[in-house]
């Protein structure tokens, strides 16, 4: 999870992670594939999110600090960076801006809402698990 605040993360690399999250959640109950149990039931009684969903929140947690700087910080220029010059052929790759367009429709936050931190953070947190349970 560290550093994944950056990453252009791309559906083979959730699946990736996912899968090795759920090994361990598994190890750690002691139940193994074997067992025919479901992963929302592991989920359930350890009482954790998903981690798809909590590397969406970090990643818009990390946009919103960058863009509630100034805009000569390094972090405000990086992501108005253009690298000149062809791109090859093909489709281009899936880009970190992509993912947090994709991360601010899928949470319904704009550009907009970034300055009002108690809205922003009310609406990317998604990884909190007592909202998901009532424990």
């Amino acid at each position: 999870m560290y550093g994944s605040e950056i990453w252009p993360v791309t559906q083979k690399n959730v699946h990736t992670i996912r899968v090795a999250e759920m090994k361990m959640l598994r190890w750690m109950c002691g139940i193994t594939r074997l067992d025919k149990i479901r992963n929302e039931y592991v989920r359930g009684s350890l009482a954790v999110r998903d981690i798809a969903e909590k590397m969406q929140e970090s990643r818009l947690r990390w946009y919103g600090h960058v863009k509630r700087k100034p805009p000569d910080y390094v972090g405000n220029l990086a992501l108005q960076l253009s690298i000149p010059g062809r791109r090859g052929r093909g489709r281009p790759r899936k880009g970190w801006d992509d993912v947090v367009a994709r991360d601010m429709i899928e949470c319904e936050v704009s550009e907009d809402d970034v300055r009002d931190r108690i809205k922003w953070r009310t609406k990317i947190g998604k990884a909190d698990p007592t909202t998901m349970w009532d424990i």
